[in-house]
C-alpha cells in the first residue's frame, strides 16, 4: 500500500491509478477492506488558535494528538471521537461520520466541522468552508463530507471549532430493575434541565449519566440527579469518571468481538430491538449511548451476520459495519438521494472512488 505524505502525493495517487480507496490509523477495518492509499503520513495540525476555539490539521493527524494539543489549552472536542488512543485519525473520524458519548450534549462531528480540503477524482484540491481555492456550487461541502465513507473524494485537510473543557466531571451509574423503566428514566431525563454530557444505556436496566461544568456547582448538580433517579433505580456515583468514558470511546464492551456495527434509532425502538435479539441464536452484545438513539453491536459467531442483515431488510433500516468483511459497510437497504449523484457527477464523473452506497440513518 502507498502512503501519502503530502497534499501532492494524494494527488498523484488519483491521477495516476483507476482506482482508489484511502485509509488513516485502520481503526474500522471494515471500512478500510481493500484500501490501497494511506494517509497516516498526511499529519500534523496546520493551524490552532486557542483564543479562537479554532485549529485545522491534515487529515491523517491521529486524533489523540490533538486532543492532546487542545488538553493544553483547556480545550477539547465536545463530540468524543472514538478510538483515539487507538490510532483514529481526523479524516477518517469525519468520512465514518463517528461520534462517541459525548455527542448527547453538543451534537456530533457534523457540528463541529467548519470546513475541508479534498482531492476530487480529476486530482484537483477542492476547499470548502474556508477561502476556496476550487468551489463546488451549490454544497455544503464540509457537511457532506461527513459519513462520506471516501465516495466523493478524499479528505486531506479538516478545521474544527472546539470547547472549552468542563472543570469538573462526575458520573452516575443507576441499575433499574427491568428495561421498561430504564426507558423511562431516559425520557425524563431527556427532558430535565441539568445540561447532561453524556446517557448511555447498557442493558438491560443500567444508565450511565455524565454531568460536567464548573466544580462548585457539580455537588448540587448531582444531588438534584440522585434525587430523580433514586425512586426507580439503585444509585452510584463516580466522581473519577475519566475511566468509565475512555473505555465506552474505545468499546472496551465489544473488545472480543469480530464484528461490530452501528445502528441509529430512537429510544422506543430499543424495546422492539431488544425482543429481537432475544429470538437471536447467538450471543450479541451492545451498548445503546447518546440517549438510546444510537446502539453498537458487537458478536463472533457467524450466524448473526445473515440475521442482522435480513432484520434490516425487514425494517427497512441500514447500519455502518466497523468491525469485520462485508461486501459493503452500509448494510440493510441503501438510499436513493438524487443530491449524492449530482455530487458525484460534480467531483468523481469518472468513478476514481469507490460508488459505497449510502444511507441517511447511517451516519
Amino acid at each position: 500500500m502507498e502512503t501519502a505524505s503530502t497534499i501532492a502525493d494524494v494527488q498523484a495517487a488519483v491521477r495516476t491509478r483507476m482506482r482508489v480507496r484511502a485509509t488513516g490509523g485502520g481503526t474500522k477495518p471494515a471500512l478500510s477492506n481493500g484500501a490501497n492509499l494511506s494517509l497516516s503520513g498526511l499529519s500534523g495540525i496546520v493551524q490552532y488558535d486557542p483564543s479562537e476555539y479554532t485549529f485545522t490539521a491534515l487529515a491523517g493527524t491521529p486524533v489523540a494528538e490533538v486532543v492532546e494539543q487542545l488538553a493544553r489549552h483547556g480545550q477539547y472536542l465536545p463530540f468524543d471521537p472514538p478510538w483515539a488512543e487507538d490510532g483514529a485519525t481526523l479524516g477518517g473520524t469525519v468520512a465514518a461520520g463517528l461520534s462517541g458519548s459525548g455527542r448527547y450534549r453538543y451534537g456530533g462531528v457534523r457540528d463541529f466541522l467548519l470546513g475541508v480540503r479534498l482531492v476530487d477524482g480529476q486530482g484537483d484540491l477542492i476547499r470548502g468552508g474556508g477561502n476556496v481555492v476550487k468551489n463546488v456550487a451549490g454544497f455544503d461541502l464540509p457537511k457532506l463530507m461527513v459519513g462520506s465513507l471516501g465516495r466523493y473524494g478524499i479528505i486531506v485537510e479538516v478545521s474544527f471549532k472546539v470547547f472549552p473543557a468542563p472543570e469538573a466531571t462526575a458520573t452516575i451509574m443507576a441499575e433499574a430493575p427491568r428495561l421498561d423503566t430504564a426507558i423511562a428514566l431516559i425520557d425524563r431525563l431527556a427532558l430535565c434541565p441539568l445540561d447532561l454530557m453524556c446517557l448511555d444505556l447498557e442493558p438491560p436496566g443500567k444508565l450511565w449519566v455524565r454531568v460536567g461544568g464548573i466544580g462548585d456547582a457539580l455537588h448540587a448538580r448531582l444531588a438534584r440527579l440522585t434525587s430523580m433517579l433514586e425512586s426507580e433505580a439503585t444509585i452510584a456515583t463516580f466522581t473519577d469518571d475519566e475511566e468509565i468514558w475512555r473505555k465506552a470511546s474505545h468499546f472496551h464492551w465489544a473488545r472480543d468481538c469480530s464484528h461490530l456495527v452501528k445502528l441509529p434509532l430512537v429510544p422506543t425502538d430499543v424495546p422492539r430491538l431488544e425482543a429481537r435479539i432475544a429470538r437471536w441464536d447467538g450471543e450479541v452484545k451492545r451498548h445503546y449511548s447518546v440517549g438510546g438513539n444510537v446502539v453498537h453491536l458487537g458478536w463472533t459467531d457467524g450466524a448473526i451476520t445473515e440475521t442482522l442483515q435480513e432484520t434490516l431488510r425487514t425494517a427497512g433500516r441500514s447500519a455502518l459495519a466497523l468491525r469485520g468483511k462485508w461486501p459493503t459497510p452500509i448494510l440493510g437497504p441503501p438510499l436513493e438521494n438524487s443530491l449524492s449523484d449530482r455530487l458525484l457527477q460534480a467531483l468523481d464523473a469518472e468513478g476514481k472512488f469507490e460508488r459505497v452506497e449510502l444511507a441517511d440513518s447511517a451516519t
